[in-house]
């Protein structure tokens, strides 16, 4: 092997040990179906401009996935159950450490939406003022009283630290969310947090996961001699503690903001939210070998993704 194939080779390893304990966030359900190793990869944005562009000597496209079951998000007074959540990104490494995150279409995150404890009741009620009170007395049914929230990506991650991936206690990544409350009386248009005002989650290790690696052949298949390599990073718990939480907005057309602010205690400052997410599940993948498939590597991990679908 050329030494400057194998001082990429194993440059890339590095890589991937930092980027596969990858946060994770938030249905979670995959709109592709991949095979074999490809499968945690159904949305990385292999299409991109910036991957497709990667040409495996100066920079190189790794796809990121990381998958939890299930956890909570604390804002202000209120605290959230969390289901399945989905975050994948591509990631374009450069020279010297720096790193670009891609977002698929349609955001980094998808999550499954969840019952706010308590409901509209817990969110607005009791209250001594008239309007909020008529509209405590109108919740009579399951229905009037569900309220729904869900996080969702409000635009591209950012600050991406490959070495605090290894590690625990270190931020990973920025990634801009808003929270969206849906009820009869709040409408469709109830967000905590905007993609002017997004809640930054910082998440960070808290606990070490269990580290494994495979190869494959392009299309999936596992292959010892395969051109393509994945690391599994399996059941960290992950946090943050440290964002803070603006005001809601939008909420029974803007006239129930300030009752679901004063009951839920929004504008919430940094150290009053939390959020936790159990057993991550973190995969990351990429050509073994980039710089053998100078300069279009990023064109072809491309290819190979498409022909693992099925």
């Amino acid at each position: 092997m050329r030494s400057g194939s194998r001082r990429a080779r194993l440059g890339l390893l590095a890589s991937f040990t930092a980027l596969a304990a990858f946060a994770s966030v938030g249905s979670a359900t995959a709109a592709t179906g991949l095979n074999g190793h490809w499968a945690p990869f159904t949305r990385c944005p292999v299409d991109a401009s910036a991957m497709l562009a990667a040409d495996g000597l100066n920079d190189t496209a790794v796809c990121v996935s990381s998958h939890s079951a299930s956890g909570s998000i604390k804002l202000g007074n209120t605290t959230v159950p969390v289901g399945a959540s989905d975050l994948q990104v591509g990631v374009v490494t450069h020279p010297g450490g720096g790193s670009t995150v891609v977002s698929p279409a349609g955001g980094a995150l998808v999550a499954d939406s969840r019952q706010i404890p308590g409901g509209l009741l817990g969110l607005m009620c009791p209250s001594d003022i008239p309007v909020i009170s008529g509209i405590c007395n109108q919740i009579t049914n399951s229905t009037l009283n569900r309220v729904t929230a869900t996080i969702e990506s409000v635009g591209n991650p950012s600050d991406f630290q490959l070495l605090a991936g290894v590690t625990t206690g270190k931020p990973i990544i920025t990634l801009p969310v808003r929270i969206h409350l849906q009820n009869p009386f709040l409408g469709d248009a109830c967000y905590i947090g905007s993609a002017s005002k997004p809640i930054l989650l910082r998440p960070q290790n808290l606990t070490r996961p269990t580290p494994g690696t495979q190869q494959f052949a392009g299309d999936g298949t596992p292959d010892p001699a395969g051109v393509m390599g994945r690391i599994s990073l399996l059941g960290a718990n992950q946090a943050d503690t440290a964002y803070a939480v603006p005001g809601a907005s939008g909420c029974g057309l803007g006239l129930l903001d300030w009752a679901v602010n004063l009951k839920t205690g929004l504008p919430s400052a940094s150290g009053d939210n939390d959020v936790v997410l159990n057993d991550a599940q973190t995969y990351v993948a990429t050509i073994n070998d980039p710089s053998s498939a100078a300069p279009d590597a990023g064109r072809l991990m491309s290819q190979y993704w498409h022909s693992a679908a099925r």
